[in-house]
């Protein structure tokens, strides 16, 4: 969690989230503390309090990334449909720019407010490079770079633009086919990593409510505090391996 202001900014931006960054950090610190507080309450074993504290530290910053993440993957499936609206304007006799404004006026977030805010920097005397270079760092994606490249590229080299935005719609769409495939393919895979996390937990739960007496030797000997522990590091090794080997990029 080592962030710096600058780099936490960007990130909450990227995510589409309004909060402030001492805000998600003053709620991470009062999660960790909360969590950690009730844990040691439960079971009075430091290693779980301190696991429950760093967790909870890291909960607020998970879900800004998985909103980043999810907001992203959202721009990318709309992105090819933004591309048809500018190749039809381009061809209808619009500059590049006009097209741009279209797109924020005819398609949803998050496509609209980015392209947007590309057509303002563009309309305030930015250039077409440094505003699209600016895209690129809001959205770090292939994607969005290979839109970028493209339209930058024309613009010092020329050519038809409403051409090579047409090619670059199909790629894109080919590109979703693929990771559409592939998700299929891995599904079993992520599976077993949700079993994997699951089982344990659930299992502790039905024991807990069942056979509530069989379980203090577990939770008060020091031998199955060495077992929690265990397990709870295998369960993590194990689902990384597992995300690492399903994780392909296309």
């Amino acid at each position: 969690m080592c962030i710096r202001d600058r780099d936490l900014g960007q990130l909450i931006e990227q995510s589409g989230n309004t909060i402030r960054a001492y805000q998600l950090v003053g709620i991470s610190l009062v999660l960790a503390v909360v969590l950690a507080y009730l844990s040691w309450f439960l079971v009075r074993m430091p290693s779980v309090s301190l696991a429950a504290l760093l967790v909870g530290g890291y909960l607020p910053f998970m879900k800004i990334k998985q909103d980043r993440t999810k907001r992203i993957m959202k721009f990318e499936e709309q992105l090819p449909d933004a591309i048809d609206i500018m190749k039809r304007a381009l061809k209808a006799g619009h500059p590049f720019t006009s097209t741009l404004k279209l797109v924020a006026e005819d398609m949803d977030k998050p496509v609209a407010e980015e392209f947007e805010m590309t057509f303002n920097d563009i309309n305030y005397g930015s250039d077409v490079r440094r505003a699209m270079l600016a895209l690129l760092e809001r959205l770090p994606s292939v994607t969005v770079m290979a839109l970028v490249t493209s339209i930058l590229v024309q613009k010092e080299t020329g050519g038809n633009l409403a051409e090579v935005l047409e090619q670059i719609a199909k790629v894109i769409r080919g590109r979703f086919r693929v990771q559409r495939k592939v998700k299929t393919l891995t599904a079993e895979g992520r599976m077993s990593a949700w079993v994997l996390l699951l089982v344990p937990l659930v299992l502790f739960a039905t024991i807990w409510v069942t056979t509530p007496d069989y379980l203090p030797q577990l939770v008060e000997d020091p031998r199955g505090h060495n077992m929690i522990i265990y397990g709870c590091i295998s369960a993590v090794v194990g689902i990384a391996w597992i995300r690492r080997i399903i994780r392909i990029e296309v």
